[in-house]
Formats: structure tokens, sequence, C-alpha cells
């Protein structure tokens, strides 16, 4: 009957001698024999056991788990069990490894846009990423709110290409035009605006707002902390805060 030393075994299974050594001393592989010498001497029964935990260790299970199961003589409700916990701990570590990759990819996105990185311009950008999904929420609730004006002005045009009657395009261009005005408040009452200078988070006026020059990011407004005029990021905020 063949006989393997620690080598042997970790050589064949594709682990470190220690590796062998550790499972010894953990009880879940013990040597079948000792030689004259004190060595481990390992049987055919034993490396299939350690192929077993190799495989197990490989999906992630935990010391203790692997003992429990080889202790076990009818293991096969435990097995289930773990493997259960196992899935479980997997796709929430998988949704966590993601959500940081979205991060690390945002922020090099970000990065690229700036002339000089400071720790400051990484802190606006991670204050604006924590606060993307309350922005996206926001930006839902106004395309909502502009649906229905949207449909009418449509509505409008259809009339005025069939019947040539554009009466009723204007009417509801005059209604679009009165509703824009709670509709901007409500936006500038949800959103706040990243000085990149001195970093304050600020609100601007509502006239300063709606007339600044902007893009889909940011808007060029005076901040009230250090005067600088110029883009600032937009973000998601009802109440004026610094932030460091």
């Amino acid at each position: 009957m063949s006989r393997y030393t620690t080598g042997e075994i970790a050589k064949m299974c594709g682990v470190t001698v220690r590796t062998v050594q550790y499972y010894d001393t953990r009880g879940i592989l013990v040597p079948s024999e000792l030689s004259e010498g004190g060595r481990r001497l390992y049987s055919e029964d034993d490396l299939k056991k350690m192929r077993i935990i190799c495989f197990l260790r490989e999906i992630g299970l935990k010391i203790d788990a692997i003992s429990q199961i080889l202790k076990e003589d009818d293991p096969d409700s435990l097995i289930k069990l773990l493997l259960d916990q196992q899935e479980m701990n997997l796709k929430q570590e998988i949704s966590e490894r993601k959500e940081q990759l979205e991060k690390v990819t945002m922020l090099r996105s970000e990065l690229k846009q700036l002339e000089s990185i400071s720790a400051e311009s990484i802190g606006d950008i991670a204050y604006t990423m924590s606060n993307r999904e309350q922005l996206k929420k926001i930006h839902r609730n106004l395309l909502y709110m502009a649906l229905p004006v949207t449909m009418l002005e449509l509505a409008g045009i259809i009339v005025w290409i069939v019947t040539g009657n554009w009466h009723l395009f204007v009417l509801y261009v005059i209604v679009a035009v009165i509703w824009a005005v709670p509709f901007s408040r409500y936006y500038f009452n949800h959103v706040s605006y990243i000085c990149p200078q001195c970093h304050t988070v600020f609100r601007p006026s509502f006239k300063e707002a709606v007339f600044a020059n902007h893009t889909l990011t940011a808007r060029k407004l005076t901040c009230p902390e250090c005067g600088h005029h110029g883009f600032c990021v937009e973000t998601a905020g009802t109440e004026e805060a610094d932030h460091e």
C-alpha cells in the first residue's frame, strides 16, 4: 500500500508543506502512521481526504466548517447548509466588490477632468458620489413632472400639423412657461454646488442658478464663501454646508 510523505502529498495536491502540517495540527488530516524517524506518512485514503479538503477550501469554506463535515457520519444536510451559507456570502462579496469597482471607475473618470489632484478634490468627488443616487432620484422626479407638459406640447404640434390651428400649441407653450417656475424651484431647492476653490457646499440664489451657464454636471456660479466665479459641481442637498 502506497505511503506518502508530507512533501509528496503537498506536491500532489498543489499546496505547501506548511499547509499539510497545519491541517494535521487542526486535526482534519492526521497521518495514518509515523515512520521510525517520526516522519508523517499518509495513505491513499489520506490523499483522497486531502483533495476533498483542498476543494472545499477552494470554494471558500473555512477550516472549522470542513472539520465539521469530515466528522459527520452523514454529512449531506450539513454540506447543503454550509454551501447555502457560502453561496450567500459569495454573492454578498461579489455585490460589494462590484460597488467598489464602480466607485473606482467613477473616481478615475472624475480625476481625469481635473487639472491637479489634491485631497480636497478627492473629497469633493467622494461627496458627490455619495449623493449620486439621491441626485438620480431628483432627476427622475423632474422627468415625471415634465412629462405631462411635454405631452401637451406634442399634442399641440400634432393638432397644428393636422388642422393648421396653431392656437392650441401656443396655449400649451404658455402653460409650459408658467409650469417651469415651480419646476425650476423644486430642482434648485434640492441640489447644491461644490466650489472647486474652497470646497464649500452651497446653494445659489434662484435667479443666479436659473440664468447661469451650465453643463450636465456643473453650473457657473459665484461661491458665497470665497467669491470664486466658475463652474461648480452639482450634487444633491438642500442645506448649505461646509465640505472638508
